[in-house]
């Protein structure tokens, strides 16, 4: 665990591909066409709850248990499109055993549009 630092900006990047999103809806049941039929360019749309576990890779590399996440979803993601996440600690207050923060993600395609914006509020157990 590295601890966290107000200001401090972590990214990650991530490309989903049509398996991906179809091992999702196997697993959610969210098979809709749109996520299963390919369109014109043989792409699916990503699943929204899919596209937002990217803000769920970068709080498990920081060792975060969220109290709460809230997203929201400004435009579709497909696969094949390269989608880069920044994470931001907005404000970390160190206890005797853990840090409690709040951070704001913004994720952003190859075309620098945010596709989804999330704000969390958790803890990070010191190590001991």
């Amino acid at each position: 665990m590295t601890q966290p630092t107000e200001g401090e900006t972590r990214t990650f990047e991530r490309t989903f591909t049509v398996e991906d999103v179809q091992q999702f809806a196997e697993l959610t049941g969210d098979d809709q066409p749109r996520h299963t039929e390919p369109d014109e360019d043989g792409r699916v749309m990503v699943q929204g709850l899919l596209t937002a576990t990217l803000p769920t890779k970068l709080g498990s590399d920081n060792e975060v248990l969220a109290s709460t996440m809230e997203f929201n979803f400004h435009q579709p993601v497909y696969t094949g499109e390269p989608i880069t996440c920044q994470s931001t600690f907005d404000t970390v207050e160190e206890r005797d055993d853990r840090y409690e923060f709040t951070s704001d993600v913004v994720c952003e395609n190859a075309d620098n549009e945010t596709v989804l914006t999330s704000a969390t509020n958790g803890i990070i157990w010191k190590d001991e």
